[in-house]
């Protein structure tokens, strides 16, 4: 299978064909041979640690939207166990922009939330490009209450290029519907966690994405805008001036680390999880276990308490 790759991975490209056909070569080859392969494998991993170790905000973005990239069923499927899906709100239809459902982490029953895309454009049609409708709004909440009913923590996966715009949403109340979950959100009574797996964009992500911890992946984005809205919008250019404005939004990991939005980034395999899924369905799976524990450990009325303080928090800074 061939993995889709960018201009800053050229390099790394050249280098991997240059270590093939020098491996082809070294087999029955004179010493000469094996010792530039072991040089050209040793450039090859110092290549990758130097290019992977310095993305800039917007080749994180590239990364957070590779086509190869595990989706929400994906780490469903990987770190959990006896899942069974829950279908629609009760009021209107089944939004498939969003997958919702009960399942056991650990052998312990959760309630899981995924917004998913899919992998061509035929499973893009029908999972509306991970655009949820209202009522994919309104069926999470629906699975989140029945969650807090039955005591079970709440596991929340975000990939989303944002809320779906379209007339027919807006008529059935996409505004009032992403309001909704989160004020009641900030009322559930169990656990949530919630990783940002991939895109995370404006309201579409924050409609399903107050939690008591916040956990992102190293190569995903979390915004109230896309680089291209924000470039459209200052410099009348949604295409040129895309890196400039990935970097002023501040939406990568580190950046949100450090504003202290998030509570914890989860690494990924040198290359993306893209690249090495099995990697990153580890590497999410032991994060999620270890803040489970933390926030199962915890009083209700202390749980609520640390929430609230959580997000009263944000947007405070100190004036030197």
């Amino acid at each position: 299978m061939t993995v889709q790759t960018f201009d800053f991975e050229k390099p790394i490209l050249d280098l991997e064909k240059k270590v093939a056909d020098a491996r082809a070569k070294a087999e029955d080859g004179p010493p000469e041979a094996k010792q530039r392969l072991k040089r050209l494998e040793r450039e090859l991993e110092k290549t990758r640690v130097n290019i992977y170790a310095n993305l800039k905000a917007w080749d994180r973005v590239l990364f957070a939207r590779h086509p190869d990239r595990p989706r929400a069923l994906d780490y469903i499927e990987a770190i959990t166990t006896e899942f069974v899906e829950l279908h629609g709100d009760r009021l209107f239809g089944d939004d498939k922009a969003v997958v919702c459902g009960t399942a056991r982490f650990g052998g312990n029953p959760i309630v899981v939330v995924g917004q998913q895309k899919g992998r061509d454009t035929k499973e893009n049609v029908t999972r509306n490009f991970g655009m949820m409708h209202p009522e994919g709004y309104r069926k999470a909440l629906r699975v989140m209450r029945l969650a807090e009913k039955f005591r079970m923590p709440v596991l929340i996966f975000l990939d989303t290029p944002g809320a779906y715009p379209g007339l027919g949403a807006e008529e059935r109340g996409q505004a009032e519907a992403i309001a909704r979950n989160i004020q009641e959100m900030f009322n559930v009574k169990v656990p949530i966690i919630c990783v940002v797996i991939g895109e995370g964009a404006s309201g579409g992500a924050l409609g399903v994405g107050l939690a008591d911890r916040l956990l992102m992946m190293e190569n995903a984005w979390y915004c109230v805008i896309s680089p291209e809205g924000c470039a459209a919008i200052l410099w009348r250019d949604g295409e040129e001036n895309r890196p400039r404005a990935a970097e002023a939004l501040k939406l990568t990991a580190a950046d949100l680390m450090e504003l202290k939005m998030i509570d914890e980034i989860v690494p990924e395999p040198l290359g993306g999880a893209h690249r090495f899924p099995q990697e990153a369905f580890e590497a999410v799976s032991r994060a999620v276990e270890k803040n489970l524990k933390e926030l199962g450990a915890m009083e209700q009325s202390e749980l609520m308490e640390a929430r609230y303080a959580k997000y009263r928090q944000m947007g405070e800074f100190d004036e030197l």
